[in-house]
């Protein structure tokens, strides 16, 4: 097919580029200097065979295929576990939340040669990729070899539809190669459909992101949090902040001050290179400033708090009386709002959730969050509900009943996956 030949010429072209972004990355977050060569598929081999291969790009993708993953693990118990995802964070959660009951490595480059290096070595009787990661190659070889491949998860704003225009014959071609699509929602579904998916493989099961269990540990690491810092005083997150959101945070706090003078921010940046420009950030506004690397924990005197780790942000969430989830006033797309629903928090967005445009308006049409219009409106908001204890813990129980109402995703899942999962 010429337009996959054109594909991977243009790949390979590009590959210097991509080595160069990879350097860029590792000066701000060291993490991406390190095994460059599973990145194109050279690493030892394993000696595994028939694997069941989940791959989830990132610490958020992580999170969500973690259920399903566990899921699997208990359903076929004898199955060796092979996990890949492509940034550090992915792959430091799940070294954390899986260690050595399955086999990491980083997932290659769409390139021919690599991703079948890839799959010599881990030999799977099974793919199941998170989230519609659709890598031409990857997929076609794939179908080539008879591994069924599931999309779990499936997502498709009409951005990123419009994003594969360029390459719709071969994406198209790709996704086809899919024995399974298991959609978020409905529109999800039309979207998938649009980009060249087939009815009857595709199902709308709902997001696996519902089925997250909070256990106690996350609740009482809250407690001890809030203990430590002052349990009386009033404290909001902002959560997973990009470049161009921590000014406004750090502006609503600032108003919140004058109005609750003993009052804490939690700021979580998203990517580990935003950690020490956002300390500065909030130094540089005057706030007395701790950290998670520095101090562990806050204290009484403290009035903003930096999250620079990574895979805690559900035990911040548990400290908080109210959440801002950024992405969401830059073109970012936002970010999981399920998280501080799950532990009955009430949550504020930006205008741009087109990433997760269902489950917003659901949460919103439930009460459950507020959407704000600019970061202007991000301090007298939070004031509003720091404000108002009824409204908060109204809030926090709508969006606890559409966790509740919306599970059973997992379930769902595993029974299509069961249908194709070869003898």
């Amino acid at each position: 097919m010429l337009q996959r030949f054109i594909y991977a010429l243009a790949l390979y072209l590009l590959t210097p580029f991509v080595l160069y972004r990879l350097t860029a990355r590792g000066i701000k977050y060291h993490g991406y200097f390190a095994r460059w060569k599973e990145r194109f598929g050279f690493f030892p081999d394993p000696q595994i065979h028939d694997s069941i291969w989940v791959h989830a790009v990132s610490l958020g993708e992580v999170n969500a295929a973690a259920p399903l993953i566990e899921a699997l693990m208990r359903r076929y118990a004898g199955s060796r576990f092979v996990i890949t995802t492509v940034t550090p964070t992915g792959s430091d959660r799940v070294l954390k939340l899986f260690g050595e009951r399955v086999f990491h490595v980083y997932l290659p480059y769409d390139l021919t040669s690599a991703v079948n290096r890839f799959l010599d070595r881990v030999r799977p009787r099974l793919a199941v990729i998170m989230e519609t990661e659709i890598w031409p190659n990857l997929f076609i070889s794939c179908d080539e070899r008879r591994i069924p491949i599931v999309i779990a998860n499936a997502r498709l704003s009409e951005r990123s539809l419009r994003g594969y225009w360029p390459i719709q014959p071969l994406a198209r071609r790709a996704i086809r190669c899919a024995s399974v699509i298991a959609a978020q929602s409905s529109s999800d579904y039309e979207r998938l459909l649009a980009l060249g998916a087939t009815s009857e493989r595709l199902a709308t099961v709902g997001n696996l992101k519902f089925d997250l269990v909070v256990s106690e540990g996350v609740k009482s690491r809250g407690v001890e949090f809030r203990q430590a810092a002052g349990s009386a005083r009033p404290v909001w997150i902002a959560a997973s902040t990009h470049e161009g959101e921590e000014l406004a945070v750090l502006k609503a706090h600032a108003q919140i001050l004058r109005r609750f003078p003993d009052a804490l921010l939690l700021i979580v940046p998203r990517h580990p290179e935003r950690f020490r420009p956002v300390t500065a950030a909030c130094r540089a506004y005057g706030f007395n400033t701790r950290t998670r690397s520095e101090d562990l924990d806050a204290d009484p005197a403290c009035q903003c708090f930096v999250a620079d780790s990574m895979g805690e942000l559900l035990d911040f969430y548990a400290a908080a009386d109210v959440a801002f989830v950024g992405g969401s006033l830059v073109a970012v797309g936002g970010h999981n709002l399920l998280e501080p629903a799950a532990l009955g928090k009430p949550v504020i967005v930006g205008p741009q959730t087109f990433n997760f445009a269902e489950v917003t308006e659901n949460l919103i049409n439930a009460g459950a969050v507020l959407r704000i219009a600019d970061g202007e409106a991000l301090g007298p908001e939070v004031l509003r509900l720091l404000s108002r204890d009824v409204e908060r813990r109204s809030m926090g129980a709508a969006a606890f009943a559409v966790m509740e109402r919306e599970r059973g995703a997992v379930a769902r899942t595993l029974a299509l996956i069961e249908r194709v999962m070869p003898a």
